[in-house]
């Protein structure tokens, strides 16, 4: 049975308690899915008549129209179409007249917000003069209403994404996803992001350059050069380009493929009206689909406001040599694609997906091996893998770290082994 807001589980269309099997489990899975794949909240209540338990499902109205799996439909009459690019955009500010990132948010207030995305904020916006110490020495939900991220004293959803430690309870998707590929869908590792997004772009760039990438080695005289195959400022520009561009309501992540010889980083969008890919690449007005989030990334000396980013990713990669990137729309989606500095690319043995069979027989060569495909390996994870006892792995590590094979760099949280085989 189902009215407006309303639906019942365990009653006919006559009116009869028929009861519902596992009532105890669907209070716990129902909320959880309309959560997740439709970004709201609804009260799941059991009920019993007649010794036969049944559940009402009750859903407040919404401001805002709600997706599934990240598409919006439109019924006119009989019919049901899909909205997508300029008519969703027109569609939600006709039916609201709010973006998406200005709806208010009810369930959380500013004492729930995390405090170490404020402390990152201050420190940045200090650090690049875009914030006098007077404007960030005031509390926190001052700070909020002079960023415009607050009504009425309800945060926006802009606040959330920003200042919230999981985003993904107003919009599921709402983090980065960073993957290291071999050939075709070999997914050797990853990461989530799924932190607010003042903290993923804290460090979401050095993790890309500690744990994704390796640096070519050179000597000028007894200067040691570090070459990356990708330019560090234009990787960055893209990065914080498709955070603060992301079209949140589809619930897609930020995605950020890298494979050896390229990168390819993709948001969902929708472009202003009337542009195109080579819109993009000349120059154009700056129009961020979400100004608030936009604004805060400025402060933060994270982005510009006069439309350059994407003039400093080509200025970037042409400083290191490397191709243009190029840009893509698919469906509501937008990629760069960026081709790896070949001069700066290290060659590397290739790691066979059978493993078992085709390693060397020795348990230095097997933990270099695994270290060259993936160097954020923990000890724990090498015994799993070479099904070796963890006390013969830390022998055998401290051997080849003895003689120079493998390097330890970086800290514990970051931290990487770095391979002096082949080289």
């Amino acid at each position: 049975m189902r009215k407006a807001g309303l639906s019942i589980l365990g009653i006919n269309d006559s009116g009869k308690v028929v009861g519902v099997k596992d009532i105890k489990k669907l209070m716990e899975d129902i909320p959880n899915k309309i959560q997740s794949r439709l970004g709201i909240v609804a009260d799941v209540n059991k009920h019993t008549k007649n010794g036969n338990d049944y559940l009402e499902i009750k859903v407040k109205p919404s401001t805002f129209p709600i997706s599934y799996h990240g598409e919006f439909h439109y019924r006119s009459g009989s019919t049901k179409q899909q909205l997508t690019g300029i008519a969703l955009s027109e569609f939600i500010m006709n039916k609201t007249g709010f973006r998406w990132e200005d709806v208010t948010v009810d369930n959380i207030t500013v004492d729930d917000l995390d405090d170490e995305s404020f402390k990152i904020f201050r420190r940045e916006a200090l650090r690049r003069r875009r914030m006098t110490r007077e404007e960030l020495d005031i509390s926190n939900e001052e700070l909020l209403n002079k960023l415009h991220l607050m009504i009425d004293g309800k945060l926006k959803r802009s606040a959330v994404l920003l200042f919230y430690h999981d985003p993904a309870i107003v919009q599921n998707g709402s983090h980065v996803q960073i993957g290291k590929f071999g050939e075709g869908a070999d997914l050797q590792y990853q990461d989530m992001l799924e932190g607010s997004l003042i903290t993923t772009a804290d460090k979401v760039v050095d993790l890309i350059y500690l744990k994704y990438l390796k640096a070519k080695i050179t000597f000028e005289h007894d200067r040691r050069i570090e070459t990356y195959p990708f330019a560090r400022d234009a990787v960055r520009e893209a990065v914080y380009n498709a955070i603060i561009h992301n079209c949140y309501m589809f619930g897609a992540s930020i995605q950020i493929r890298i494979e050896d010889d390229a990168m390819i980083i993709s948001n969902s969008c929708i472009l202003p009206e009337g542009w195109t890919v080579d819109t993009l690449m000349g120059k154009h007005d700056s129009q961020p689909y979400n100004p608030d989030i936009a604004n805060v990334f400025y402060r933060a000396g994270y982005i510009e406001h006069w439309g350059r980013g994407i003039q400093k990713i080509c200025d970037a990669c042409k400083e290191l040599g490397a191709e243009l990137p190029v840009y893509e729309l698919l469906g509501h989606g937008i990629r760069i694609h960026f081709k790896a500095l070949q001069s700066a690319l290290i060659d590397q043995p290739k790691i066979p997906k059978d493993q078992s069979d085709t390693l060397a027989d020795t348990l230095a060569d097997k933990i270099v091996a695994l270290l060259n495909q993936n160097p954020f390996l923990t000890q724990k994870e090498l015994a799993e893998n070479t099904k070796i006892s963890v006390p013969s792995v830390k022998r055998t590590m401290k051997m080849l770290s003895d003689s120079g094979k493998i390097v330890r760099k970086g800290g514990k949280r970051f931290g990487y082994w770095e391979t002096h085989i082949g080289q």
